[in-house]
C-alpha cells in the first residue's frame, strides 16, 4: 500500500496558456506552474528510436502524487516538470477512491 513516506521527490505541473502579444494581436503559448506536488517515481522505459536518421530516446515514467482538488483536473493538455526535464502527459488515473492520481507520462530526451 502507498503511504506518505513514499513521496520524496516533488514534480511541478504546468498547463499551457495563452497569451497575446501586441501590437500584431499574435496569440503565444506559454507554461505556467499550476501546482508543486511530493511524488513517488516509478521509471517505466527507456527507449531508443531512429527515425527518418534521427535518433531520439523517450522516458517513460509514472508520478504518484495525493488526489487534491487543484489536481483533480490534471491531463494530456498538461505537463508534469522533473529533474529539469518536461514530461508530456499520456494519460491519468485514480487509485483506491480519490486517494491517489498516477500520472503516465513521456519525455524526449534529445541526444
Amino acid at each position: 500500500m502507498l503511504g506518505a513516506s513514499d513521496l520524496k521527490r516533488r514534480i511541478t505541473i504546468r498547463r499551457a496558456t495563452k497569451t497575446t502579444i501586441p501590437p500584431f494581436n499574435e496569440t503565444v503559448e506559454t507554461w505556467a506552474d499550476l501546482i508543486i506536488v511530493w511524488v513517488k517515481v516509478n521509471q517505466v522505459t527507456d527507449v531508443e528510436q531512429y527515425r527518418a536518421q534521427e535518433i531520439g530516446v523517450s522516458v517513460d515514467t509514472r508520478f504518484t502524487i495525493r488526489y487534491a482538488s487543484e489536481v483533480a483536473g490534471v491531463g494530456p493538455l498538461d505537463r508534469v516538470a522533473f529533474k529539469g526535464r518536461d514530461y508530456n502527459i499520456t494519460g491519468v488515473r485514480e487509485i483506491d477512491r480519490n486517494l491517489w492520481l498516477e500520472i503516465s507520462a513521456v519525455a524526449r530526451v534529445e541526444g
